[in-house]
């Protein structure tokens, strides 16, 4: 059987599996992404988890996605929410490797944690939470893990200023470390000129 067809069988028994909560899928440079409904995902992960079809037994990572400007380049024929979060998983014993993607809306980025099934799931969510903001439903120790604890905002997210909100600095009256707005004066990026060879010889 080759590897395309391992990933259409794959995808059939994803369908009959999930049913409507699979909202769509697709096989694209030899990888299987598949489309589900946020409600649904930790009862489908259970399934990819100990189902003998799947053996899904390795979680290799969880990333947020900001589709903003993406939506607004797609204008009408983007009709989905603003952020998804996309699991990459792994079957070792079968020797495959599946994408799930599930869309949240950003009035409620709220998603459930799928640390009980998978535990590597505990830091990739707390790092999806950081960098989006995206909140992550039964996990134990959701907080920060690569900012700061006092940092404002969620600097992954398209919107955020490239320049942040605060800054912090040592403050040796203080004798601790203090937050204060961006002092940073924006830049004026001036275009390069690119001259041919030879030019002025």
């Amino acid at each position: 059987m080759t590897n395309s067809e391992r990933l259409q069988t794959l995808q059939r028994r994803i369908g009959e599996a999930a049913g409507d909560a699979v909202q769509a899928s697709s096989i694209e440079l030899g990888e299987l992404t598949v489309d589900l409904a946020v409600d649904a995902l930790h009862e489908i992960c259970q399934k990819l988890h100990v189902g003998e079809n799947f053996a899904f037994d390795t979680l290799i990572d969880i990333c947020g996605v900001d589709y903003l400007h993406y939506r607004k380049e797609a204008g009408e024929d983007w009709t989905r929410p603003r952020f998804a979060v996309v699991y990459h998983l792994l079957s070792t014993s079968r020797n495959q490797r599946l994408r799930l993607r599930v869309f949240i809306e950003e009035s409620s980025p709220i998603v459930d944690s799928v640390i009980d099934i998978w535990k590597s799931a505990d830091w990739f969510e707390r790092e999806v939470f950081d960098l989006f903001g995206i909140l992550f439903k039964g996990h134990p120790d959701l907080r920060r893990i690569l900012t700061d604890y006092g940092f404002v905002g969620h600097p992954f997210r398209k919107d955020f200023p490239l320049t942040g909100h605060v800054e912090m600095r040592y403050d040796a009256e203080k004798g601790r470390v203090v937050y204060q707005p961006v002092s940073i004066e924006p830049r004026v990026l001036v275009p390069r000129v690119i001259r041919e060879e030879g030019y002025g010889g």
